[in-house]
């Protein structure tokens, strides 16, 4: 029997012109702070941290979240400005509005209930959510250079997340795996 897992997280992608513009950040980083990690997976928030999941499984994993992703509605998210995890991350912030915090409160309690998945550090801290654009990689010293040239620096996007996306790790990078779209509008 083949027990293989693979490692995957659940997250809201904004839409491409904003990815785009990540991804130029992302670039610069590396580009002159000698910061590359970020670049190993798409513009994201992260709603469900990365867990282990049986490759021969993952249609499970799918369905459930399809499920979860039906009875959710497409929410406004606000991102604004910059912000950092000092002495390492430094990333896009995202508003803490009531509708993100709701869902993402709602998607650890389902997926630990429906599928066993538990985020330990998840339950010991609020959810801080946003977009990293610089971290791990980004050594202290790059960091205090960086900082000050982003700390001031503008920009406000909104856009409105209309589905989930399940991400998997192939060894080097993550990969959108699937989508999952949320409730259509009614009415």
């Amino acid at each position: 029997m083949n027990s293989s897992k693979s490692r995957f997280f659940i997250a809201l992608l904004p839409p491409q012109d904003i990815q785009d513009y990540a991804n130029q950040i992302k670039q610069y980083f590396a580009e002159n702070y000698a910061s590359q990690h970020a670049q190993k997976s798409p513009p994201h928030i992260t709603l469900q941290p990365p867990f282990e999941w049986a490759d021969s499984d993952v249609s499970k994993l799918e369905a459930s979240i399809r499920e979860f992703a039906s009875q959710k509605q497409p929410l406004p998210i606000t991102l604004s400005g910059f912000a950092a995890f000092a002495p390492r991350v430094i990333y896009i912030d995202v508003v803490r509005s009531q509708e993100l915090l709701s869902l993402q409160g709602d998607l650890m309690v389902y997926v630990e209930a429906s599928l066993g998945i538990v985020d330990k550090v998840g339950k010991t801290r609020p959810f801080a959510p946003h977009m990293t654009v610089a971290f791990r990689d980004l050594t202290r010293q790059n960091f205090k250079a960086a900082w000050p040239e982003f700390e001031q620096r503008q920009l406000h996007f909104e856009f409105t997340a209309d589905k989930l996306t399940l991400l998997i790790h192939d060894g080097r990078r993550w990969n959108i795996k699937s989508e999952f779209a949320f409730l259509a509008g009614v009415g």
